[in-house]
C-alpha cells in the first residue's frame, strides 16, 4: 500500500525536488557573487570595509537559518510584501554570502603575495594584478571547500517549507497528510532524494577540483 502511494506521488516529489534545486542554485549564486566581493573587500579594502565585512560574516553566521527565514518573510513582509520563495532566497543567500566569503578569502590569501609584487613590477595596476594574476589562481581552488557549502545549503533549503515554499520536504508532508501514509517511509524517500542530489553535486565538484588543480599546489595524497 505505502509503496503504491509513493509511486503514485513520485511526480509531486520530483516537483518539490526541482523547487529545492532552484532555491539552491539561486542562493549559491547570490553567495558566490557577494561572497567574492566581500572577500576582496576584506583582503584588499580599506580598514572600514574589512571591519564591515567581518561584522557581516559574524552576524549572519551566528543566526540560525530558520530564524533568518522567518525574519525575512515576516519581518520584511511588514514593510514590503514578499513571496515565500524570494524570502527564502534572501535569507539563505545572506547566510551563504557570509560562509562563501570565508572560502574566497582563504583561497585568495593562499596565492603567494610575491606574485602581486611581480605583477606590479611589470607595470600592472593593483586591480589588474588581482584580476589577472590572483583571481584566476584563487578561483581554481574553490571547488574543494565549496563542496561543504553545497551540502550545507542543500540541507538548509528544507527549512523553506515553514513559510510555504512547496519544496521537497513540504511535498513529503502533503503526501503524509493527504494519504495518511507511513511517516518514516515517506521521509526516508525524501531523505534518499536529498542524498542523491548531494552525492551527485559533490562528485561534480570533486571532478572539477581535480581538473582545476594548479601544478605545484596539489594536495598531498595520503600514504
Amino acid at each position: 500500500m505505502i509503496v503504491e502511494i509513493i509511486i503514485n506521488h513520485i511526480p509531486y516529489l520530483l516537483d518539490g525536488l526541482w523547487v529545492a534545486i532552484q532555491l539552491l542554485v539561486c542562493l549559491l549564486a547570490i553567495g558566490f557573487v557577494f561572497g567574492l566581493l566581500l572577500a576582496l573587500a576584506e583582503v584588499y579594502g580599506h580598514w572600514t570595509l574589512r571591519a564591515s565585512g567581518m561584522a557581516f560574516e559574524r552576524v549572519f553566521r551566528g543566526i540560525p537559518e530558520l530564524v533568518l527565514i522567518l525574519m525575512c518573510f515576516y519581518g520584511v513582509g511588514n514593510w514590503y510584501p514578499i513571496e515565500p520563495f524570494p524570502a527564502a532566497v534572501l535569507a539563505l543567500g545572506l547566510r551563504s554570502t557570509a560562509y562563501q566569503s570565508q572560502i574566497f578569502r582563504g583561497v585568495i590569501q593562499a596565492v603567494p603575495k610575491g606574485q602581486i609584487a611581480a605583477a606590479r613590477a611589470i607595470g600592472m595596476s593593483g586591480v589588474q594584478a588581482v584580476r589577472y594574476v590572483v583571481l584566476p589562481q584563487a578561483l581554481r581552488q574553490v571547488p574543494g571547500p565549496w563542496s561543504n557549502e553545497f551540502s550545507s545549503e542543500l540541507k538548509a533549503t528544507s527549512l523553506a517549507y515553514v513559510i510555504g515554499v512547496v519544496e521537497l520536504t513540504r511535498q513529503g508532508r502533503y503526501i503524509i497528510s493527504s494519504t495518511q501514509g507511513n511517516i518514516l517511509i515517506v521521509f526516508a524517500v525524501v531523505a534518499l532524494m536529498y542524498f542523491v542530489v548531494n552525492w551527485l553535486g559533490n562528485r561534480v565538484l570533486y571532478r572539477a577540483e581535480r581538473a582545476l588543480e594548479i601544478p605545484g599546489l596539489e594536495r598531498r595524497e595520503s600514504d
